[in-house]
């Protein structure tokens, strides 16, 4: 196919530009604080929709083995597992939807299992806006509920935020509320950049603040110009490559260093993702202790 093709191109153009690159990440082997990315399938959607197994190459080929599905794009866990296994990649983390989790927990449990991730996690809770403490409240149950099984799984539950949980709320916002009041044995949180900063907040100091409750992360930038609020969507031109936005990544890394997060993935929503995930890793890649 096509997209086969092209991936085996690409590994080999990427390939030569990481050689040419070599000397200078070797001279930081042991200084990095992110030395091994992985990456959403979201990401590379598109070309996962047109053919999977090429996709998968395509992105070992840019030098990452870690994924998080959020979608398994018509196979089964377990085959997706075994293309995974022939390639030495890993899947660390699976996205479901609310519905899914609330409703068919143990199904996604044994899917989370089949891929050998050790979270599950959600990304968007339903909610008629503007997203109110009734919400936050019945989510929260739902995720203890939830997380609790998974937990009897030996699987961990994780809530991404995504910008509208961040309306102020007490003495902070609704996410303030949301990691307060939820038992931190059955819901944890991934932390995304990009909706921590979109409402107008830094991701470094939500990160200092609560240390211990964010276990993954997407790593996402925000263009200079954009504008704040909380409706959870944004124009697709804010979406810019790692390192060229407002978020400070180097400092994010380095308190990372003193949290529980366990996994970071590149994401990236654009249509210029084979072109930029390389450019975002290498950069992540750069930033040294």
């Amino acid at each position: 196919m096509v997209l086969r093709f092209l991936a085996a191109v690409f590994f080999f153009v990427s390939s030569m530009f990481f050689v040419v690159n070599l000397s200078t990440v070797q001279a930081q082997e042991g200084e990095q604080l992110l030395p091994d990315p992985g990456v959403v399938s979201y990401t590379f959607r598109h070309q996962f929709e047109q053919d999977f197994e090429g996709t998968l190459d395509l992105i070992k080929g840019i030098g990452i083995t870690n994924i998080e599905f959020s979608n398994l794009f018509g196979h089964s866990s377990e085959e997706v597992r075994k293309m995974l296994d022939d390639r030495g990649m890993i899947c660390t983390s699976f996205g479901v939807g609310y519905d899914a989790l609330v409703n068919y927990t143990e199904q996604v449990a044994e899917d989370a299992k089949a891929l050998g991730a050790s979270f599950v996690r959600v990304a968007w809770i339903p909610h008629d806006s503007p997203f109110s403490v009734d919400d936050a409240d019945r989510a929260i149950r739902d995720f203890t509920r939830a997380g609790r099984m998974l937990k009897e799984h030996g699987l961990r539950f994780a809530y991404h935020n995504h910008g509208y949980e961040f309306r102020p709320f007490g003495d902070g916002t609704l996410f303030d509320y949301m990691l307060r009041q939820s038992d931190p044995d059955y819901v944890n949180f991934q932390m995304d950049t990009f909706w921590v900063a979109h409402p107008g907040h830094d991701p470094v100091e939500l990160l200092k603040t609560y240390p211990d409750r964010f276990v993954l992360v997407h790593l996402k930038d925000l263009s200079h110009d954009a504008e704040h609020n909380y409706s959870g969507g944004a124009p697709a031109e804010y979406d810019v490559p790692l390192g060229t936005g407002q978020i400070d990544f180097e400092a994010f890394l380095k308190a990372a260093q003193d949290s529980a997060i366990e996994y970071f993935y590149i994401e990236d929503e654009t249509d210029e993702v084979v072109r930029r995930v390389p450019q975002s890793r290498e950069y992540l890649l750069s930033i040294t202790k």
